[in-house]
């Protein structure tokens, strides 16, 4: 049995642990082995990992590789990003064929690994669910931690004529600014006021996409700002991508009936075949060239493979994305 470095995760809630591990094996002809080079640790990782979030459900319990995408070489030495068949923290892993995209040569390993999930959780929400058009009126709640600055730009790109970007970083909403956000409204502000001056953007120019990454008692203020009068209302579409801020809302059945609301959500069951065939030939194509031309902007803070333990808690920077290198 052939060995390899992995991070392995043998109790629900406990720490991964750096450890020799036996190399996966490729199981069907959908599948190719591949060597790893680079691997984003994300929310989503942690949660599946920790057994919360809902994609987990049937999942090995006990020593399993964590990890669930990364940039990787194939045998011929052709560099691409892939969705794991297995876990990606590891010198070796399997991917499978038909969810693969070659990375051009000017993007770094460490941006190529931090871009994808934020792509995932923003282009695929702004164009299947939300249906984006160029000259709509686009709300980010919570667009200062890593997916949401890129949710930002990537709104931007799809022709957003004023993006609004709400968030508790007072620094990192400033910083928005520059990469494409119209206007900033902080969440620490008292809900009466938060609410107000979204009623004033909404009745100024309407909203007409809400990208959330909240969810909570902050999706719960921008659906009352949206409540209507009793006249005729601008369509907004509302679509949840994320639940940092608790996953669970009291939405007012007068707030539903009273706009023309569609609330939707945007992750793992939610897409179609086709749109998921989209995302490997059309989206993260374009993203990846977008930001080899410097035309979309992250940050990652690297780490090697054999820290795993202490990285997994680290307090990471608002917007930046951890990267383990291997």
């Amino acid at each position: 049995m052939i060995k390899m470095k992995a991070a392995v995760m043998y109790q629900k809630g406990e720490l991964p642990q750096y450890v020799d591990f036996p190399e996966p094996e490729v199981q069907n002809e959908d599948e190719v082995l591949v060597t790893v080079k680079a691997v984003a640790v994300k929310h989503f990782d942690k949660g599946v990992a920790s057994g919360k979030h809902y994609s987990s459900e049937g999942l090995k319990e006990n020593g399993r590789v964590i990890g669930g995408d990364g940039v990787c070489v194939l045998k011929d030495g052709t560099r691409v990003y892939g969705m794991g068949v297995c876990g990606m923290l590891a010198e070796k892993a399997t991917i499978y064929k038909d969810r693969i995209v070659k990375l051009p040569s000017a993007l770094s390993d460490a941006d190529a690994a931090a871009l994808p999930n934020a792509v995932i959780g923003a282009a695929m929400g702004l164009r299947f669910k939300a249906e984006i058009q160029p000259g709509k009126v686009v709300l980010i709640n919570g667009a200062t931690g890593f997916t949401g600055r890129v949710a930002v730009q990537i709104a931007k790109h799809y022709g957003a004529k004023k993006v609004i970007a709400t968030g508790r970083n007072e620094q990192s909403l400033h910083d928005l600014l520059s990469l494409g956000a119209d206007e900033v409204i902080s969440i620490k502000q008292d809900e009466e006021a938060f609410i107000k001056r979204l009623k004033e953007i909404h009745e100024a120019s309407p909203i007409d996409v809400v990208v959330d990454y909240l969810w909570g008692h902050a999706a719960e203020m921008i659906l009352a700002s949206l409540k209507g009068k009793g006249s005729f209302t601008h369509k907004t579409r509302f679509v949840s991508v994320g639940s940092m801020a608790g996953d669970l809302i009291q939405l007012s059945a007068a707030t539903l009936r009273s706009v023309d609301l569609q609330l939707t959500g945007s992750g793992l069951g939610s897409w179609t075949k086709e749109q998921v065939g989209k995302l490997f030939s059309e989206i993260l194509p374009e993203m990846f060239q977008l930001s080899a031309e410097g035309k979309l902007k992250v940050q990652t803070l690297t780490h090697r493979l054999d820290d795993i333990s202490t990285l997994w808690n680290l307090d990471i920077p608002d917007g930046k994305r951890l990267v383990v290198v291997i």
